[in-house]
């Protein structure tokens, strides 16, 4: 991790070709994930990044609500990232992105 906490091209890239390797990941997934990533590179954070459900939707080309709560909730649940819902209205939902979760288990 850099000082700024900016990710760098590389640990994002790396972070993708870690999740493409896992077998229980597919398109859409993948598509969140980038989305996720995509978000967090333009806050410049890297593990503690301000989500919302329709930037994630329009950036993973995503159009309903059924497959976006059905992948993002697979990955919660595999150990990507932990949601924390904001229910405020001026304040955005955090994902906080698990690095060292990598195992295939």
């Amino acid at each position: 991790m850099n000082q700024t906490n900016k990710p760098s091209e590389d640990q994002i890239m790396n972070y993708l070709s870690i999740c493409m390797d896992d077998p229980r990941l597919n398109v859409w997934h993948l598509a969140i994930l980038a989305a996720i990533l995509n978000l967090g590179y333009r806050q410049r954070q890297w593990q503690r990044i301000k989500v919302s459900r329709s930037k994630i939707m329009a950036l993973s080309h995503i159009n309903t609500l059924p497959t976006y709560h059905k992948y993002f909730k697979q990955l919660q649940d595999f150990g990507y990232f932990k949601y924390s819902p904001s229910y405020h209205p001026d304040y955005r939902s955090e994902v906080e992105l698990h690095e060292k979760r990598l195992s295939h288990n």
